[in-house]
């Protein structure tokens, strides 16, 4: 199975591409989609939506897992990159149902057995359950994977957290 994790983002979206068999986890790739912030946000959003096409084209995965997003502060930067993670779920959805997402909190208690972890706790766990020679980077890459993680690791129960 390919599971293709995302960390919606405006500025920089990242993605983790895992292939899962039977107990074994293996890295695909990962990386981001970035878009510069002097550009009018429609063509922001159309270079998500064309990023993440290219995503699906190229991973063909079989499940597509996002983190929720939690804004606690900033209503502004929240409505962008709500924006930005619509436009991913349209992409995605055009090519399979099998969306589904994941809580901050979850990622890190799949992960590290802890949801309370740090970022560092969070991604040298990445690194090592995936065998990795080091940590992904940009974070966001990494928050990706770990996203990717936490769908592998739900499997039994993935209908729980299927986008509705």
């Amino acid at each position: 199975m390919i599971i293709l994790g995302i960390d919606p983002g405006l500025a920089t979206l990242g993605y983790g591409v895992i292939e899962v068999e039977n107990d074994k986890r293996r890295v695909i790739q990962y990386g981001t989609l970035n878009t510069p912030a002097g550009q009018p946000m429609p063509y922001r959003l159309q270079a998500i939506s064309r990023g993440m096409n290219q995503l699906m084209d190229i991973y063909q995965p079989d499940d597509v897992a996002f983190e929720e997003l939690f804004f606690s502060k900033n209503i502004t930067t929240g409505m962008a990159v709500s924006m930005a993670r619509g436009v991913a779920l349209v992409a995605v959805v055009e090519r399979t149902p099998n969306l589904y997402e994941y809580t901050p909190m979850q990622i890190k208690q799949a992960v590290t057995g802890y949801g309370g972890a740090d970022k560092h706790q969070v991604q040298m766990m990445v690194k090592m359950l995936l065998n990795m020679k080091e940590i992904a980077k940009p974070d966001d890459a990494a928050d990706a994977l770990a996203v990717a993680l936490t769908h592998a690791n739900s499997m039994h129960a993935k209908h729980l957290f299927k986008i509705q």
